[in-house]
């Protein structure tokens, strides 16, 4: 990998790049863009809409200004056009609830030398617990997957497919936006009893409940109802051990028709192992949160797909923005 050398100033921006991570945490958590809308507010109007200190609000303010996140006009401060798309409630495009989840991960990362030196996780489960903590997570992955989902159901051929499986599905976006691309197809989205009423919701919403079911179980354990002539994968393996993945891969594939597809959608690392950069950092990410997830190479994955008997394996040019990648084969 060619890089240019580091000098101690690049190490001391890297060292101290938390200052801006927490900057933009407090703000969203304080739903300053959301307080500053379309409007231009003075330090003093804003302090009072959140219920804090006028002093140490403008200075979190002058803060944002400075890293290019509000506009600054004599005392009054705006958004820019970005924090008015992603970080305003107000917003369809808004992404706050993920960037509340990096939040609350903040705390394990600090613990980060721990989780190596031990190899055990040092946070709790992202999807249980506090309900912020849940409710940042899903509709974090909501967020994600409503600005991916759609190019993504029209990428990829799923004509003659009537059944899709969206497994360990969360809220549905994949089923809801393969259905509307697709009119012949249903899907059952099958996760977790908790995610049931979060799923059907939004299901709700897209008025897809007639073609949409909820399946509660769980992977690792449960088996799977019904039979289905495509799966698709989005996020779930990198939870899991390679034994464990390989035995989700087993399942999905003996639940599929003959000719059918299993789509995996992961943050996927060069065969190398070395990058890119987000799914090496989110290796370390799950070393943090669970007892034996990782991300996984190309050609891991590809060798769990043979060993369950899946062919004419392909990687899509997709690429998500956080490096994601879709693999393709069929059974």
């Amino acid at each position: 990998m060619d890089t240019a050398p580091l000098n101690p100033g690049d190490l001391f921006e890297i060292s101290g790049y938390y200052w801006k991570t927490c900057t933009l945490h407090a703000g969203v958590k304080l739903a300053v863009f959301t307080v500053l809308g379309t409007h231009q507010r003075t330090a003093g109007e804003v302090a009072a809409a959140i219920k804090g200190d006028t002093r140490a609000v403008a200075m979190l303010l002058n803060a944002l200004v400075a890293m290019g996140l509000l506009d600054k006009e004599g005392d009054h401060f705006s958004n820019t056009p970005a924090a008015s798309t992603f970080l305003s409630k107000d917003s369809e495009r808004y992404i706050g609830y993920m960037i509340m989840h990096h939040h609350y991960l903040v705390q394990s990362w600090a613990q980060l030398d721990v989780a190596v030196k031990t190899g055990r996780p040092v946070t709790k489960d992202s999807t249980s617990g506090d309900e912020d903590r849940r409710e940042s997570f899903l509709m974090g992955m909501f967020n994600i997957a409503m600005g991916i989902a759609p190019t993504v159901a029209n990428d990829i051929d799923l004509g003659g497919k009537t059944k899709l499986l969206d497994l360990g599905g969360g809220p549905g976006t994949y089923a809801i936006h393969f259905c509307l691309a697709n009119p012949q197809l249903s899907a059952a989205i099958f996760d977790l009893p908790t995610t049931r009423p979060f799923a059907e919701d939004t299901v709700a919403r897209f008025n897809l409940a007639d073609r949409i079911t909820f399946e509660p179980g769980s992977y690792l354990t449960d088996d799977i109802p019904d039979r289905y002539d495509a799966a698709w994968l989005s996020h779930i393996l990198h939870q899991e051990s390679p034994a464990e993945c390989q035995e989700i891969i087993y399942k999905t594939v003996s639940v599929l028709e003959p000719g059918g597809l299993i789509m995996i959608h992961e943050f996927i690392l060069d065969n190398s192992m070395d990058g890119p950069l987000f799914p090496a950092l989110f290796a370390l990410n799950m070393l943090q949160g669970t007892e034996s997830g990782q991300s996984y190479s190309q050609v891991q994955l590809e060798a769990m797909l043979n060993k369950a008997g899946a062919r004419d394996i392909e990687r899509l040019p997709f690429q998500g923005p956080t490096e994601s990648g879709i693999l393709i084969a069929t059974v």
